[in-house]
């Protein structure tokens, strides 16, 4: 039955009813006229809903107003012009209608609900809660009033009211989709996270296909810490529809995050095969073999975006440093200076040069191109960092860090600026002075997890604040809990406040992210031995000293530590 049909059926019926119960003292011609007035007003009212039914909302207005003319003490019909009003964004005169509505009628639920949404879009989520609570009272059986309330108390971080406003929904109705989702949500940001887990897992119950439970829940894992369960939830959900394009991305994301390549790529295929082979599955494809090494692959990718899209600068970047990692170096060379100068790319492919240019003994040259790039860009800090990492790499750590200072005052806020100085500093001996550059960065950037990592580190060194470190330390991993040299940084930590077991699990965490690394493989060594695990620290410290042969002092240390353990 069509919405004309029925809206007019209800019309007559009302009408109907209207006819057949007069109020019995008045006269014939009041109750005439009573009759006539509000079978009008129906009539007008049925008219203004087909008409904003079609999207005619200055006709439905018009049919309100006169409605409201026959019949002013109406709350349901003012409520109506209310609606029309927020729909076309005229949202104080419909706080005028509301407000009219709720005198005439305190009792009617429908004003309450449209103020608690007007509220909340403004940001006024108290007011907003108010008036939702009010119509969640009159009308305990209807979803809508719970859900806009969920929303502004989740802002408030009201979370115990939350969490009563849900189950008391879904006390109402079981059958509540949202309101497990929400309920799932609303822990999940109280870092309840396994009962979160248990609401997604009702929601997906009840609705299989609602991808944002399924993100969500999988990010609940994630932040758990078992990445493994966050893969295979978003493995399970593509198991019912492999075209899930949400699900899928995400999943793709976080097996690159996990370094999982081999995994990233197979799923990666899935999305082209699905058709959602855009430029940026291709450009993380031809990222994840430049991860993998294969170079030719990658370059091919790479080549082929390029194809059909020659303004992809980004893309030219990767393409050059693919060549670059190949050892083709003059066709790397080739490609970054292809990047135009107006490009977002291009500073970073003057780097490139630079070190190309240093890499095939043509220092001069490559300071050359960075001081002119630097006279035309003096306010790109980038070049300056580039060349004063240039001066270092060549030996001159003083003439690197005397540039730095010369230049320091154009670019007195910016961290990744002061963190080089330190380190700098830190190289120079001048430990104290790195420390308090550190400091600076973080008064700076209180989340940089370099500079958090850095300081936590070389106080874990030097054996000195040590529950400081471990703060700053836990804290970078926060921000970066794939960064392997954090967790490295972490686990030395604990082995100085000898938590031996949660060094060992760290530092194992660590190599298994970045298994080339001669000092994460050495502490994991140091730890092992801690624990009185010979055998396997030997392992590490001879993979260590495999990995970097020149450490003498290593391999003193191995032929040390087997003379008071021996090959066991």
């Amino acid at each position: 039955m069509s919405l004309r049909l029925i809206i007019l059926m209800s019309f007559l019926l009302l009408a109907s009813c209207a006819i057949s119960t007069p109020h019995h003292e008045d006269s014939p011609s009041d109750v005439d006229n009573t009759i006539d007035s509000y079978s009008r007003s129906l009539y007008l009212y049925s008219r203004a809903r087909l008409a904003s039914h079609d999207g005619d909302y200055p006709a439905a207005l018009s049919l309100l107003r006169e409605a409201i003319e026959l019949d002013p003490g109406s709350a349901m019909l003012n409520s109506e012009v209310a609606e029309i009003k927020l729909k076309i964004g005229q949202v104080p005169e419909a706080l005028e209608y509301i407000n009219k509505a709720i005198k005439l009628d305190p009792e009617y639920r429908p004003p309450y609900v449209l103020a608690g949404i007007i509220m909340s879009s403004a940001g006024k989520d108290w007011e907003a809660a108010d008036y939702l609570r009010k119509a969640v009272k009159l009308d305990p059986a209807k979803e809508d009033a719970y859900l806009h309330l969920t929303l502004s108390l989740m802002r408030l971080f009201e979370y115990e009211e939350t969490v009563a406003t849900l189950k008391s929904l879904i006390k109402v109705n079981p059958e509540s989709v949202l309101g497990y989702y929400y309920l799932g949500r609303t822990y999940s940001q109280m870092k309840l996270y396994r009962e979160a887990l248990v609401y997604f897992k009702k929601t997906l119950e009840l609705r299989p296909e609602f991808d944002q439970a399924v993100i969500d829940m999988a990010a609940t894992y994630e932040a758990m810490g078992d990445y493994s369960q966050a893969i295979e939830s978003y493995r399970s959900q593509l198991g019912r529809d492999v075209n899930r394009g949400a699900v899928l991305q995400r999943l793709i994301q976080l097996l690159i995050q996990q370094r999982r390549f081999p995994e990233a790529l197979e799923y990666l295929g899935n999305a082209v095969k699905a058709g959602l082979g855009g430029q940026e599955t291709f450009r993380k494809i031809g990222l994840v073999y430049l991860e993998l090494e294969q170079y030719d692959k990658a370059i091919a990718v790479f080549s082929e975006i390029l194809e059909k899209d020659p303004a992809a600068h980004h893309i030219r970047l990767y393409l050059g440093i693919a060549f670059e990692e190949k050892g083709e170096l003059d066709k790397a060379s080739d490609e970054f200076k292809k990047i135009p100068h107006e490009a977002s790319s291009y500073l970073e492919a003057i780097g490139h040069i630079a070190i190309i240019l240093k890499e095939q003994g043509k220092t001069e040259q490559a300071i050359g191109i960075l001081k002119e790039a630097i006279s035309t860009n003096k306010g790109q800090f980038e070049l300056y960092l580039n060349l004063a990492g240039l001066y270092e790499s060549i030996g001159n750590v003083e003439e690197s860090l005397t540039f730095l200072f010369e230049n320091e005052r154009l670019f007195p806020k910016e961290a990744r600026y002061q963190f080089r100085i330190g380190v700098l500093l830190d190289k120079l001996g001048k430990r104290a002075e790195s420390i308090e550059r550190m400091k600076m960065v973080l008064a700076l950037n209180p989340r940089d997890a370099q500079a958090l990592n850095y300081l936590g580190y070389t106080y874990a060194e030097m054996g000195i604040n040590l529950d400081e470190a471990l703060k700053y330390i836990e804290l970078a991993v926060e921000i970066r809990p794939n960064d392997a040299f954090i967790l490295d940084s972490l686990g030395w930590v604990n082995f100085k406040l000898k938590r031996y077991d949660e060094a060992v699990k760290l530092l194992e965490d660590a190599v298994s992210l970045v298994n080339d690394d001669s000092t994460i493989a050495e502490h994991l060594g140091d730890a092992y031995a801690a624990k009185r695990e010979y055998k396997k620290a030997l392992k590490q410290y001879r993979k260590a000293l495999a990995i970097d042969p020149d450490r003498k002092e290593l391999a003193d240390k191995i032929r040390k530590f087997k003379g008071e353990h021996g090959e066991k």
